[in-house]
């Protein structure tokens, strides 16, 4: 859809939004645990409310480490929501180090995957995965390649969509998913979440059929706007990737969200307290939460010229709906 910034009307006060996102709810920071020190009370259940507040309909989990995929799955059994399994590559070190090798690794991942398919708290994509060159200090390169190849395996052998994470290495990236398979096999699909990357990886990206995730840190430059510009309605996803990737000030996205009317600014970016000041009902400064989503969305909303609002939340919502068979939220 062809995209330029223009000034909006307000929406409506009583808008709510409906839309999906990914999150990280499995960080210790909800919790009240900062950089491994309890700083204050947990406050889990604010922070959905919040998100609740902000016209979040549901949650995505995602699990980064078979440790994390088993909180993961936890955290989704207990509310409703819905979970990944896989290994981030700046953690693909673990299929090494696991009792009994990367075998084993696999194969705990993959016992995950074929006991949660079904009822509360599903598995509903294989990932965090993928390859991360910029922080080869925790995975080498080919580490990382070794075991993304590994999960790619079994996405196919339960016909899930992917949720895949790429820094710094797009060339190996694609042709490994050709390679297994992946970009020209329709059916065999998923989404790049938190992109980064540039116009031309995006278009590369969505013909080989995946969707493209954006959140905070996708809209910090104007080559970033651009590339988001560039992404197509019935390939787009949003996201908030909490606790990290916030919106802030110094971000090219920043003049766009001054224009967030109040009524919404309220829901999407409550008034925050500093960590040493916490206060139970109030979001910690600096602390991204899921309801920024809408900030998100209204960022998408304003750089595509002539698309109202509810139009890009609700086409979103459908395409997450669609992307990962959340049946069960179908929109009529």
């Amino acid at each position: 859809m062809p995209v330029t910034v223009i000034s909006s009307k307000p929406v409506p006060a009583e808008l709510s939004g409906t839309f999906r996102f990914i999150v990280n709810l499995t960080d210790a920071v909800f919790r009240g645990i900062h950089h491994g020190k309890k700083k204050h009370e947990d406050d889990f259940e604010a922070v959905l409310d919040r998100s609740r507040i902000a016209g979040v309909q549901s949650m995505i989990i995602t699990g980064g480490s078979l440790r994390e995929s088993k909180t993961a799955l936890s955290l989704a059994a207990q509310h409703g929501f819905f979970t990944t399994v896989g290994c981030h590559p700046t953690r693909s070190k673990e299929f090494d180090e696991y009792p009994g090798g990367p075998e084993a690794y696999l194969q705990a991942l993959d016992n995950l995957i074929s006991a949660n398919l079904h009822g509360k708290g599903r598995v509903v994509a294989i990932g965090e995965c993928g390859l991360d060159y910029d922080r080869t200090h925790f995975a080498p390169e080919d580490v990382q390649r070794r075991h993304f190849r590994s999960q790619l395996f079994l996405a196919k052998k339960y016909k899930l969509p992917l949720f895949l994470h790429s820094r710094a290495a797009h060339k190996d990236f694609v042709n490994i998913l050709r390679e297994e398979g992946f970009g020209e096999d329709r059916e065999r699909k998923g989404v790049v979440h938190s992109f980064t990357g540039s116009v031309e990886e995006v278009v590369e990206l969505m013909d080989m059929g995946f969707h493209i995730s954006v959140n905070g840190c996708s809209l910090k430059t104007e080559q970033n706007l651009l590339a988001a510009k560039t992404i197509r309605p019935d390939k787009l996803l949003l996201e908030t990737d909490a606790p990290w990737c916030s919106m802030t000030s110094t971000h090219a996205s920043n003049t766009l969200l001054e224009t967030l009317p109040t009524s919404l600014k309220s829901k999407y970016f409550p008034s925050s307290t500093k960590l040493p000041s916490f206060m139970m009902g109030k979001p910690v400064k600096g602390r991204n939460e899921p309801s920024a989503i809408g900030g998100v969305a209204w960022v998408i909303h304003r750089l595509n010229e002539g698309v109202p609002f509810e139009k890009v939340t609700e086409k979103v919502y459908k395409n997450t709906i669609q992307l990962f068979g959340l049946d069960e939220l179908q929109v009529v």
